[in-house]
């Protein structure tokens, strides 16, 4: 059966490391045979949630930016992957903003149960990705009807393009081709 893939990176440089992580998900969920939508936070203006929960009220954020329809889109998917770099140990800021502001789904009949975090390090140590799966994993628990699948990670790539030939885009390609 196929299934709705939304693949959301979260860089904001161009031809980055994450993004070919993203590109070969994304490649494999289609091939699979999914309706595959892939979009990047690069370009979209992202204010930083407010707290004020009138979007629980109003059932969409009162900002008025790109994580309208961002927020939209993660709603209709029934799978999630972000893709990010690790900066200082954790997602990027702009991926965490996205997940703040889309704080709207908590009361919405979202359709997201399968979440996947693609990741690329410029270090290389195990456990690298820890913290950022870790606050993923945070705004998923708000979420009782979906869990994280699985994770990838790419270490030792800072520069562009240096995750060619890197398992890593194996290894997500194989987990897009299996949503």
């Amino acid at each position: 059966m196929s299934k709705k893939v939304l693949v959301i990176g979260t860089s904001l440089r161009n031809n980055s490391n994450s993004d070919a992580l993203a590109d070969k998900f994304a490649e494999g969920a289609k091939v699979a045979g999914n309706e595959v939508t892939q979009v990047t936070l690069k370009g979209k203006k992202l204010a930083f949630c407010v707290g004020c929960m009138a979007c629980q009220k109003l059932g969409a954020c009162v900002i008025k930016d790109d994580a309208i329809e961002l927020a939209e889109q993660m709603r209709c998917a029934d799978v999630i992957a972000f893709a990010s770099p690790i900066y200082y140990y954790e997602m990027a800021g702009q991926m965490k903003t996205l997940l703040d502001r889309a704080n709207s789904l908590y009361s919405s009949d979202y359709r997201f149960r399968d979440i996947y975090f693609l990741s690329t390090a410029a270090e290389d140590e195990a456990g690298v990705d820890e913290r950022a799966i870790h606050g993923l994993e945070g705004w998923i628990a708000c979420f009782e009807k979906c869990r994280l699948v699985g994770t990838v990670f790419a270490g030792g790539v800072d520069g562009m393009g240096e995750i060619a030939g890197h398992t890593a885009l194996d290894q997500a390609y194989e987990m897009g081709r299996n949503v």
